[in-house]
């Protein structure tokens, strides 16, 4: 699947999550959603899983780039199986963050219906395009190499260390 396609997803989700969290919100949630309290937890929480969210991404897109790289090939391709970092932990580090940025945006908003309903369905839909389009991509690319990785690889791993892995910068190469 094209980078470009996925971008595009990925901003289809938010801004359609944001508008029909919002559009529920003051049909069925309205009470939360006017409430200041609300509001001032709920941005707060969602600034620093936002931030979260970001580091992990960003640390991961490096550790992308400078092992997952040889020779010259477009950005954002990898042509490299990366075991390094949090990889070594899990398959899908990136992932693993990017997952919680629909969560983040609904909470920074303070959308009751997007952070409680929406949100978690986008969750649900990220997850699916892990195992219907990232898994097949990285078999299809990498062959049994992928495949032994991933039989000691889980998806993702919430152990303390494979989570500290995720904020840790790994050395260059």
């Amino acid at each position: 699947m094209n980078n470009k396609f996925r971008i595009a997803v990925w901003f289809i989700m938010l801004a359609g999550g944001l508008t029909m969290g919002i559009a529920a919100d003051l049909h069925f949630f309205r009470k939360a959603f006017f409430s200041v309290y609300y509001h001032i937890i709920s941005f707060l929480v969602g600034i620093m899983l936002l931030r979260a969210v970001l580091l992990i991404s960003r640390h991961t897109g490096r550790i992308l780039a400078q092992y997952g790289r040889e020779g010259d090939i477009p950005r954002m391709e990898t042509n490299r199986l990366v075991r390094e970092g949090p990889y070594g932990y899990m398959r899908h580090p990136m992932h693993f963050g990017l997952l919680f940025f629909p969560l983040s945006i609904a909470l920074i908003v303070g959308s009751p219906a997007f952070t409680f309903i929406i949100a978690p369905l986008e969750m649900i839909f990220m997850l699916l395009m892990i195992k219907f389009v990232e898994e097949p991509e990285a078999r299809k690319k990498f062959g049994k190499m992928y495949d032994d990785y991933a039989k000691d690889k889980p998806w993702f791993c919430v152990k303390i260390k494979c989570l500290k892995s995720l904020f840790k910068k790994v050395p260059p190469a």
